[in-house]
């Protein structure tokens, strides 16, 4: 798909130092060996379901499609995992690599805390060092989860300079590589230099396998929209990657437009953007005239980051995904809602998915179907709901 090996048409590649491509090389390496090694998938799978809790529902939200009067809303639970996000699904699957590797230590960066929780946690099931890279501002935002992981044995190291978000951690995390090259990366995103991107949707795309499984046990057909939040995009490219093939299904993905595109203070890469290369890839991203990368911002923690993955910018570029953004007063109203009228509580990174998909649902016909993903729970974030209520 692309121009060569680690490209999605024209986005992707490494664009990194020897020493992180000599290291790019050897995941890759033991990643292609391991894919379709009868013994990793049967533990990898083991796991998912005895450790995590798989599958996940697919949930037909009766009362919030009775309050929308249109399309049928189904809700892909990932929020039931363990830990209370889509993010296991891909760190087990890279500490079970790092684990054959003969990794002792793990490194990951972490924006709304989800994804350093999991590493956190399957750092200690498997007895590995954990060094967690966070943004100052996140650590403040999520100190719930900064706590949780700390409690697991991880630490946190909070990022003082920049955006002090994700961005940022992402720096802290390749630098700690850098410097103890015996250490792993679990990457929490689809993003990064190759392989990063591939192996991320790998492990994610459980969710599109299930839920496509799923919806045709549940209506006997496929559905008409796929709804899913894109930070980086990891569980937008799980959610849609099933589905890339059938063109009959709509798939959308949702960026944080924070304050409103229309003012500096947003995430939205794709609405914005333009190309270029960071963290290690070339891709959309939100940059200055002078070419550094934007401050962005974006009431969810999980979005804030200012590029997109690069295969997201390629399904982008060809038209197969739309790419559209929320508000944060558009994800709290969704945030608000599903607590009110389903008593489930979103995170509200998926806050922004169900934003989009509750504008759409009621110009859809009553027998429509949409499906979006509740990429996680909303636990972590309600503090940060009543101060913004406030």
């Amino acid at each position: 798909m692309g121009n060569g090996v680690g490209y999605f048409g024209i986005f992707g590649g490494a664009f990194v130092t020897e020493e992180i491509k000599k290291l790019c090389d050897d995941l890759e390496t033991a990643f292609k060996r391991y894919i379709n090694d009868e013994d990793f998938i049967n533990e990898y799978n083991y796991y998912l379901k005895e450790y995590s809790g798989r599958e996940t529902p697919l949930y037909f939200a009766e009362s919030l499609t009775e309050h929308l009067n249109g399309a049928k809303i189904y809700l892909k639970r990932e929020d039931l995992n363990h830990l209370g996000s889509h993010k296991i699904n891909n760190v087990l699957g890279q500490i079970l690599l790092a684990k054959r590797m003969g990794k002792t230590r793990i490194i990951a960066e972490t924006g709304a805390g989800q994804h350093g929780v999991a590493t956190a946690a399957l750092a200690a099931k498997f007895g590995m060092e954990c060094d967690i890279y966070m943004g100052a501002v996140d650590i403040k935002r999520q100190e719930l989860n900064v706590f949780r992981m700390e409690m697991m044995g991880a630490k946190v190291h909070s990022m003082t300079h920049g955006n002090q978000t994700l961005k940022e951690a992402v720096d802290g995390a390749f630098e700690a590589w850098t410097s103890d090259l015996d250490a792993f990366y679990v990457l929490g995103s689809a993003v990064g230099p190759h392989p990063y991107p591939t192996i991320v949707r790998e492990f994610q795309k459980i969710i599109s396998v299930e839920s496509k499984r799923q919806i045709l046990e549940k209506e006997g057909r496929l559905p008409d929209y796929v709804i899913a939040c894109v930070g980086g995009g990891s569980n937008a490219i799980g959610s849609f990657s099933e589905y890339l093939e059938n063109e009959e299904v709509n798939l959308i993905g949702v960026e944080a437009a924070g304050k409103g595109i229309e003012t500096n203070e947003h995430a939205a890469a794709m609405a914005k953007g333009k190309i270029g290369i960071i963290d290690g890839m070339r891709t959309k991203a939100l940059f200055e005239e002078d070419g550094s990368v934007s401050k962005v911002y974006s009431i969810s923690a999980g979005l804030d980051y200012p590029g997109v993955g690069p295969q997201h910018a390629f399904l982008n570029d060809t038209n197969r995904v739309r790419y559209s953004y929320a508000t944060d007063d558009e994800a709290v109203e969704a945030f608000l809602l599903l607590s009110k009228v389903e008593g489930i509580i979103p995170a509200i990174e998926s806050s922004h998915a169900l934003a989009k998909a509750i504008k759409l649902a009621p110009k859809l016909d009553k027998d429509k179907i949409i499906i979006v993903t509740l990429s996680g729970r909303g636990d972590k974030d309600v503090a940060q709901i009543k101060e913004y209520l406030a």
